[in-house]
């Protein structure tokens, strides 16, 4: 018996399609079994990833892990295993800029399995509830949060918050990581400091401490809010069924220029470099990332795939209540974090220095002063 282990992140959209595609790829593969175990959201997106690969053989990761990945050589380039033509192939089909998003150093690290960027979502019926339609401008936001404190919220989990930092900015038209000395034009970084604190004025009281998947929950477990501008989606909450109240998501607000600027987000499957049994990791992950089973087995699973054919079929988009398809032009337009080595730790030292702006202990002067400071910020290029 062949067996691989793997590491995905605590959710059914990371962990369900993982499960499923294992259960469904022994079928075929009666010798082989691949067993799946997740970790924590928080971990996915801050936690080192380098001894994962010395523990497990196949990991979904995130993408602002590529330098370190390209740096450690700890996972597989899989250019130099799988054919150029099937390479292509998946390139044609990623969603926005995800495929490419695995890309360091002329080598390719991991398959993007998963897709995601930050959207909006609502209740639409709390929103109709109070004759409201659908925010499409920052002003229409700020309107509709003066019903009630709490009806138009946000995740500002530290790591989170920066996110919405870096959305604002590309929004905007001005995104970070473009200047020579310095993360953002000073004007841009004002402004996206502003809208951060105006939402925090608006926000639930547990905002300071909700990811994208803790307000999400609440939003279709509670009426407490309505609609939220930024946090990166899950189809899961649009979903009949999956909780009780069934979210909408659409397109982000946009400060002029459309709903441009959204931090990508998503996920990839890599393999690591000390996996013994490299052809059956290979032909598992080739088949996972592959069209057919992204939009039929994955997405039916809970998944959120990253091949675009899935997010354009009338199937997945059935099971999803239209998901894909109303936020696909998020996703086409969205903001990639730089992905050098080092960059994993500035965005959580980054993160850090928001949190203190939002809690009132820094200005908003010296918050660029410090995320300026920041080591491990991409050279301008």
């Amino acid at each position: 018996m062949i067996r691989l282990r793997g590491m995905t992140w605590k959710h059914t959209r990371g962990l369900a399609p993982m499960v499923a595609s294992a259960v469904r790829f022994r079928e075929s593969h009666p010798e082989i079994s691949i067993e799946w175990e997740a970790r924590s959201l928080s971990d996915f997106g801050e936690a080192p990833v380098e001894n994962l690969a010395a523990e497990f053989d196949l990991v979904v990761l995130d993408h602002p892990y590529m330098g370190e990945l390209a740096r450690a050589q700890s996972f597989l380039r899989l250019d130099k295993h799988l054919p150029a033509n099937q390479l292509r192939a998946f390139a044609a089909d990623g969603t926005g800029p995800s495929y490419g998003a695995y890309n360091m150093g002329g080598h390719q690290w991991a398959l993007a399995v998963d897709a995601a960027a930050q959207i909006a979502g609502w209740r639409a019926d709390l929103l109709e509830r109070e004759g409201l339609r659908v925010p499409q401008s920052w002003d229409d936001v700020f309107d509709i949060a003066r019903v009630r404190p709490g009806f138009v919220s946000l995740p500002l989990w530290p790591l989170d918050a920066l996110m919405c930092f870096f959305t604002f900015c590309a929004n905007a038209g001005d995104p970070c990581f473009t200047q020579p000395d310095r993360l953002v034009r000073r004007a841009t970084g004002e402004y996206a400091l502003t809208m951060l604190r105006r939402l925090r004025g608006f926000a639930s009281p547990q905002a300071a401490g909700e990811n994208p998947i803790a307000l999400w929950e609440r939003m279709s477990t509670t009426d407490e809010t309505a609609y939220c501008p930024l946090a990166f989606g899950y189809s899961n909450y649009a979903r009949s069924g999956y909780r009780a109240g069934v979210l909408s998501f659409g397109l982000i607000p946009s400060a002029g220029d459309g709903p441009v600027g959204a931090t990508l987000g998503g996920a990839g499957l890599a393999i690591s470099a000390r996996c013994e049994n490299r052809s059956v990791a290979l032909e598992y992950a080739e088949w996972v990332a592959g069209p057919e089973c992204q939009r039929t087995l994955y997405v039916q699973s809970g998944g959120q795939p990253g091949s675009l054919s899935a997010w354009l079929d009338d199937g997945a988009n059935a099971c999803a209540n239209g998901y894909f398809r109303a936020t696909l032009p998020v996703l086409e337009h969205a903001f990639v974090r730089p992905r050098h080595a080092g960059f994993v730790r500035f965005q959580n030292l980054a993160a850090e220095v928001l949190a203190r702006y939002l809690g009132g202990v820094i200005s908003e002067a010296a918050t660029l002063d410090e995320l300026d400071k920041v080591p491990g910020r991409a050279p301008h290029p």
